[in-house]
C-alpha cells in the first residue's frame, strides 16, 4: 500500500448487485488497508429479478467460497441446465437453448456444419438430440459431473435458478463475516468535489456523512451516483427492444422442478417460468404500446399453473445502458448501469462481469483515464453482444398474429446483428470475436430454432464420408440419450444433496482458492473453471 492506493470504498445500495460486489471485494480486497461500507435502507425494496442464470455464476460463487449444495439450500436453488422457448417462432413450436456444446467436432469441421450436411440429405432428429444437457433436461434429468468425468457426462453444463433476494442475504452475511460494514440509511444528498466533480462523500437523511474513493452505484434504475449526481446519460435501445413493462408473482409449485428456464412468446411480448424448490417465479415482460398493465396483469395470472402466492408486482424500465459504467469515481454495477430484459438470464452475470472486470482494472487514487476507457469499452461491447441476441429471439420469428410481432419481426436491426444473420444464412458460418457471451451452440439454437435454416453448408462437410458421419451422429445421439437415462431426476438429485443451510464460511486459505484471470470473459455455455 502507498499515498495512491484506495483506502475506502463505498458501495451505495445492496440488492444482489451491491451485495455481490460486496462478497466479491471482501475476497480480493482483503488487503489489509482497505476498507468496504455498503449503505442501503430497508425502506427501499429491490428490484429482484435475475432468479435464473447462467454457467459463469458457478466461477463466481466458487472464487467467493460459497459451497455449491449450502447455497442452493439457503436460496431455494434448482438446476437450470438451458431455456426452452415456447412459441417464438410461430404458434405452437418450441425449441431448446442448452448449455455447453452441440456433440463434437469431426475432423476439424464444426457439428452443426455436418448435421445442417445430413439434415439436408435426410430425416433426422432436431439439433437438441446431440445435447446432453438438452437431451437430460427433456427427461427431466440431471447429474452434476465430476472433475475427471468422462464424455458424454462432461458435455453436461448448468447454471442455478434460485430467490435472488435470498441470495443477496446470503452474501450479506458472507460479507459482514469477513469485514464489510453495513450502513442502514437513506442518502439525502451527493457531494462533489469542486475541483474535478468526483464525488467525495454522502449525505444520510440523518445527517451521517460518509467519505470514500470510489464509489460503485448500486442504487437501482434511479442511477443515484451515475445518473442523478454525475448525468452521464442513457443509450436508450427501445427502438430494437419494445418491451418496457413487466408484472412478476410467485406461484405454488405444482410438482417437480424442471431443470430449466422456460420462455414463452405472448402476444406483446413474453413470460418466463423459473421454478424453485420452495415456489415458482413467473412474470411477464410486455410493450405497453399493445398491451395496457391491467390486461398484463391478468394474462399473466390466467396462465400460472399453480396458485398465486403474493400480489402481482409491476415494473417499468427503458431498454439501454449508461453511456459510461464508469464516469469519474463512481462504477455503476447492475440497474445503475443499464437494463436489459431477462430473456437469456444474463441480468446477474451483467453484475459479476462488471466486478470482475473492475478488480482487473482497479484504480489507485490517481484514476489514471486509460482504465476507465478500458473498462466502458469492454462493458460497452458486452451489452452490445447480449442486445444483439436478444434483439435475434424478436427478429427472428415467422409470427404475424399481432401488431407486436409484425412490428418486431419487421424491424431494422443493428449492422452488427445483421451482419452475423446474414452469414449464416449464406452457409451457417458463425465467428465469435473477442469475449463475445454467447457460444456457437447458443447461435445455431435460436437461428435454427426459430427458421434460420441456412441455405447451403460449409465445402469441407462434404469431403468427409458419408457413411462415416451417419455412424459417428447416431453414436453419439445414442450416446446422450443413454446417458440420461442413467442419471437420477432433477427431484431426486437435490434430495440427495440438500443440507440444512449452513452459516456463511470463513474467508477460505489462499492456496484453497481457484486461480484464475478476471480479464477473460467467461463464455455462455460453459463455467469457466471446474466445480
Amino acid at each position: 500500500m502507498n499515498e495512491h492506493s484506495i483506502r475506502d470504498v463505498v458501495i451505495v445500495g445492496g440488492g444482489t448487485a451491491g451485495w455481490m460486489a460486496a462478497a466479491a471485494f471482501s475476497r480480493f480486497l482483503n488487503n489489509g488497508y482497505t476498507r468496504i461500507t455498503l449503505i442501503e435502507s430497508d425502506e427501499i425494496g429491490t428490484v429482484g429479478v435475475g432468479e435464473a442464470t447462467i454457467p459463469p455464476i458457478l466461477r463466481f460463487n466458487q472464487m467467493i467460497g460459497l459451497d455449491e449444495n449450502e447455497f442452493l439450500a439457503a436460496t431455494g436453488g434448482t438446476f437450470k441446465l438451458g431455456i426452452e422457448f415456447v412459441d417464438w417462432g410461430g404458434l405452437g413450436e418450441r425449441y431448446f437453448h442448452p448449455f455447453g456444446n452441440f456433440a463434437q467436432d469431426l475432423q476439424g469441421v464444426h457439428f452443426h456444419q455436418l448435421y445442417l450436411r445430413e439434415r439436408a440429405r435426410r430425416p433426422i432428429p432436431d439439433i437438441s438430440a446431440w445435447s446432453m444437457s438438452a437431451v437430460a433436461a427433456a427427461k427431466g434429468k440431471f447429474g452434476r459431473p465430476s472433475p475427471n468425468a468422462r464424455t458424454p457426462v462432461r458435455e453436461l453444463f448448468y447454471a442455478f435458478h434460485f430467490d435472488a433476494g435470498l441470495y443477496a442475504q446470503l452474501l450479506r452475511r458472507l460479507s459482514e463475516a469477513r469485514g464489510i460494514t453495513r450502513i442502514e440509511g437513506k442518502i439525502s444528498d451527493v457531494t462533489l468535489r469542486p475541483e474535478d466533480g468526483f464525488v467525495q462523500s454522502v449525505t444520510l437523511a440523518d445527517g451521517r456523512t460518509v467519505a470514500g474513493d470510489l464509489f460503485i452505484d448500486c442504487s437501482g434504475f434511479r442511477g443515484l451516483l451515475i445518473e442523478e449526481a454525475l448525468q452521464t446519460g442513457y443509450e436508450d435501445w427501445r427502438h430494437w427492444l419494445p418491451c418496457d413493462r413487466a408484472v412478476a408473482v410467485p406461484s405454488a409449485n405444482m410438482g417437480a422442478p424442471d431443470p430449466f428456464t422456460r420462455s414463452t412468446a405472448r402476444t406483446a411480448g413474453w413470460q418466463w417460468r423459473i421454478p424453485l424448490q420452495h415456489r415458482t417465479g413467473n412474470g411477464l415482460v410486455y410493450c405497453s404500446d399493445y398491451l395496457d398493465d391491467e390486461a398484463a396483469e391478468q394474462q399473466l395470472l390466467g396462465a400460472l399453473e399453480g396458485p398465486a402466492l403474493a400480489d402481482p408486482r409491476r415494473l417499468r424500465f427503458t431498454t439501454g445502458r449508461r453511456r459510461e459504467s464508469w464516469s469519474r469515481n463512481v462504477v455503476a454495477l447492475g440497474l445503475s448501469s443499464g437494463f436489459l430484459e431477462p430473456l437469456e438470464s444474463t441480468s446477474i452475470h451483467l453484475i459479476q462481469s462488471g466486478i470482475a472486470r473492475l478488480i482487473a482494472l482497479f484504480p489507485d487514487k490517481r484514476f489514471d483515464p486509460i482504465e476507465r476507457i478500458e473498462y466502458n469499452r469492454q462493458m460497452r461491447d458486452l451489452y452490445e453482444d447480449v442486445r444483439d441476441f436478444i434483439i435475434l429471439h424478436y427478429k427472428a420469428t415467422t409470427r404475424t398474429d399481432s401488431p407486436f410481432w409484425n412490428r418486431v419481426r419487421t424491424m431494422a436491426v443493428p449492422e452488427s446483428l445483421a451482419h452475423k444473420m446474414a452469414l449464416f444464412e449464406h452457409k451457417g458460418r458463425l465467428f465469435r470475436e473477442g469475449n463475445e457471451l454467447f457460444t456457437t451452440t447458443s447461435w445455431v439454437a435460436v437461428c435454427l430454432g426459430q427458421h434460420i435454416v441456412p441455405r447451403a453448408h460449409e465445402p469441407a462437410a462434404d469431403a468427409l464420408d458419408e457413411r462415416l458421419v451417419a455412424e459417428a451422429l447416431e453414436q453419439m445421439r445414442l450416446g446422450y440419450w443413454e446417458t440420461a437415462q442413467q442419471m437420477p431426476t432433477h427431484a431426486e438429485f437435490l434430495a440427495r444433496i440438500a443440507p440444512q443451510p449452513a452459516t456463511p464460511p470463513a474467508m477460505p486459505a489462499a492456496d484453497a482458492l481457484p486461480v484464475f484471470s478476471f480479464a477473460e470473459e467467461a463464455p455462455f455455455g460453459q463455467p469457466g473453471a471446474p466445480v
